[in-house]
């Protein structure tokens, strides 16, 4: 049992580690930096989260879970079915625009099914492709507007701020423009 709460312990300092150090260098930071922050080495680190991949899943989880739990409030809210799809997606381009390299990295898991950022994503997704489904039912979104249509713009969204923060500041007036995108060219005369 003691040995049990060791390695607890010791993976909850390589989280915090990571988390620091990610939020300071992006998700390609070192991992070597990791482990060196946590106090331990190499080792370590693999031994609780044997690939990249796996230690920002971990570290992802909990907001990827909000927003699908976010998707369920705002599928039961009383709004316009078109804002709460962009209620979601201002979170999702805030979360996604988290980490320096995050929206890349998110990218890369679309065509990965075996990465664990995929497998992590797959509920999230899920969610934000019902919010897009209930919006389309009603006739505020294009019908051909797909899932991945979805997360691929809502992520180059994330993207662009990213990699040019100064455009972070306008992130709500091209989250604007893409859901102008989105409309169902008749939505404007229901």
């Amino acid at each position: 049992m003691p040995e049990r709460g060791r390695l607890a312990r010791h993976r909850e300092r390589v989280l915090e580690a990571a988390a620091e150090v990610v939020g300071e260098d992006g998700t390609q930071a070192s991992l070597r930096d990791v482990a060196r922050r946590a106090g331990g080495g190499l080792g370590t680190l693999y031994r609780h989260f044997p690939a990249r991949d796996a230690l920002l899943e971990t570290l992802l989880r909990t907001g990827f879970d909000q927003l699908a739990e976010e998707a369920g409030r705002l599928l039961d809210a009383d709004l316009p079915r078109d804002r709460a799809l962009a209620d979601w997606l201002g979170g999702f381009t805030e979360r996604a625009g988290a980490f320096r390299g995050l929206p890349a990295s998110l990218m890369a898991t679309l065509g990965d099914p075996d990465s664990a950022l995929h497998a992590s994503c797959l509920a999230m997704r899920e969610a934000g492709g019902r919010l897009l489904r209930t919006a389309q039912e009603i006739g505020r979104i294009r019908p051909d507007v797909d899932g991945t249509d979805l997360f691929a713009l809502a992520d180059a969204l994330s993207w662009i701020a990213d990699q040019a923060p100064s455009i972070a500041a306008r992130r709500d007036r091209l989250l604007a423009l893409l859901m102008d995108g989105f409309a169902h060219p008749d939505a404007g005369r229901t």
